[in-house]
């Protein structure tokens, strides 16, 4: 099992690697990079990019584990067809013009819309790519976690309290069994970042459970231990 609270995870004791997956979300340069979207909004990335280091560890803990790994971006079409008005007004008012091709922000097609180079996801990762803060709403993540088999789902990236807690809201009403990596999230909002780790955990764990990668860590080497100790 996985220390988290309120209770430990998964709550059967059942840990099975290839029934989970970690899903980091949208760790992007529009975001991470002090040009992107996130500064232009005001937001000092530092904040998000102090996550790097601690998410390069569980990512590699979760590979080797073996584990999916399920990276998101979040971005319009390079076309803005799914922009509506509100959504450019919203943008023009952040200094962003979604109207401006590959020289925009949160466009697929611009160089934003790339992971962080500190990231490299690997051939038999998946990629999903979603225009809402939800990673569920009108995408196949959910037909990929179905197709695969998988129940269990860990969260890590940016940000904590909108497209990280609006994705883990959405999969705790799938009946995914859910932890939050703590240390693996930020926002560019210290209250907004600890007030979403808390409403994870109210109700006695209403959305999940929280842990820290440090125990994520623990408890998936002491699964992979398990068979040789058992040989």
């Amino acid at each position: 099992m996985i220390r988290a609270r309120p209770f430990n995870y998964p709550y059967d004791g059942n840990l099975d690697p290839e029934k989970t997956a970690l899903l980091v979300i949208d760790l992007q340069i529009d975001f991470l990079s002090p040009n992107g979207y996130f500064a232009r909004k005001g937001y000092d990335p530092a904040r998000l990019r102090t996550i790097i280091p601690t998410v390069q560890r569980l990512v590699q803990a979760v590979r080797e584990a073996g584990c999916r790994i399920i990276w998101t971006r979040q971005g319009y079409r390079a076309d803005v067809a799914d922009a509506s008005p509100y959504d450019i007004w919203r943008a023009q008012r952040a200094g962003i013009n979604l109207a401006g091709g590959s020289r925009g922000a949160m466009l697929r097609d611009s160089e934003g819309y790339d992971l962080v180079p500190e990231f490299q996801p690997a051939s038999d990762d998946i990629i999903v790519d979603k225009t809402a803060n939800g990673a569920f709403y009108q995408t196949d993540l959910e037909m990929i976690l179905r197709a695969q088999g998988i129940t269990h789902l860990l969260f890590s990236g940016v940000t904590t309290d909108v497209c990280v807690h609006t994705t883990l809201r959405e999969a705790v009403d799938r009946k995914y069994q859910c932890l939050l990596v703590a240390d693996a999230c930020a926002s560019g909002d210290a209250y907004a970042h600890d007030a979403a780790i808390h409403m994870v955990t109210v109700e006695d764990g209403i959305f999940g459970v929280v842990a820290s990668a440090d125990d994520v860590i623990e408890g998936l080497k002491s699964r992979i231990q398990k068979p040789d100790k058992a040989a």
